[in-house]
């Protein structure tokens, strides 16, 4: 006898700096999916890489999504929190011969086009000031369920992927997986942006001998200039007023035609009528401009 599935979601922001426009819809887009599916939304704060968190953005983010009605139904899971178990997982990868040092700089996978070529494979280096690289069986495609099969170079497919960086921190790659397959996360909803990094992390899965879970990859929001709105490009921190003016117009990014006398609904009746109305057939499956929108 088939036992369904209970469909369980996540939305993972880096407490870089406030969530915007672009991570609002794509927090929205995550929920709307598992809530449509009668499932769990869940949060976890990717607090990994301390020269760059904003321990102010946290308790920003958590707020956020309270006002906007987006409320998560499990404690909230901090990567921080987790790195030992992180590094029991890289030693154990290490112990099976299945990863090896590198000690090649940025500058030099820079030049090579941003795709690592093995080139420490055979050269014994010294654990000290060096990453460690998983050694990958090739990866080239997976079905995405916005937008198809999506096929990957033949580089990136057989990439050997960093699992722990010189610094001793563990990779957002390794992280990531280890984090779905605890909190027992179903399908991932996120940005195109993170397309690639698909290859990798199914790479981990095969590894580990477990069905890799189902994607879906949002459409990226540009702003004016073509730019994918993020923190790097100066994109706004979303307002924490006017909240049912900026729901419905990421909804309108994901492709929910709403009707202008929504405005004066509350925050949960907009979101009510969202969930039963949502589509993955509605969204765009190309990057869109924020001006698009207005």
């Amino acid at each position: 006898m088939n036992t369904k599935v209970i469909y369980r979601g996540r939305f993972a922001p880096s407490p870089t700096g406030d969530l915007h426009l672009g991570s609002l819809t794509t927090a929205l887009g995550s929920y709307l999916e598992a809530k449509a599916n009668n499932g769990s939304w869940l949060l976890r704060i990717e607090d990994l890489d301390y020269f760059r968190i904003q321990p102010a953005s946290i308790a920003n983010i958590l707020h956020t999504l309270e006002l906007y009605g987006l409320e998560w139904d499990e404690e909230v899971l901090y990567q921080s929190k987790r790195i030992d178990i992180y590094r029991e997982y890289i030693n154990d990868i290490i112990g099976a011969n299945k990863a090896y040092y590198c000690s090649c700089n940025r500058k030099r996978i820079k030049e090579l086009g941003g795709i690592y070529d093995g080139y420490c494979k055979e050269k014994k280096r010294s654990p000290e000031n060096a990453s460690i690289r998983f050694l990958k069986h090739e990866v080239n495609s997976f079905s995405d369920r916005l937008k198809g099969i999506i096929f990957f170079s033949k580089d990136l497919a057989q990439e050997n992927f960093i699992i722990q960086r010189k610094d001793g921190l563990p990779s957002y790659n390794l992280a990531v997986v280890v984090d779905d397959i605890y909190q027992g996360i179903t399908e991932v909803v996120r940005g195109s942006d993170l397309e690639n990094m698909t290859s990798h992390q199914i790479a981990l899965y095969n590894y580990f001998e477990l069905r890799a879970i189902k994607y879906v990859h949002l459409p990226v929001i540009n702003n004016q200039n073509g730019f994918k709105l993020s923190k790097q490009h100066k994109a706004k921190s979303i307002p924490l007023d006017n909240i049912q003016y900026n729901l419905l117009k990421a909804l309108k990014l994901l492709g929910l035609p709403t009707q202008k006398e929504m405005i004066y609904n509350s925050p949960q009746e907009i979101l009510t009528w969202s969930i039963a109305n949502w589509s993955l057939a509605k969204i765009p499956k190309v990057n869109i401009n924020v001006s698009d929108t207005n």
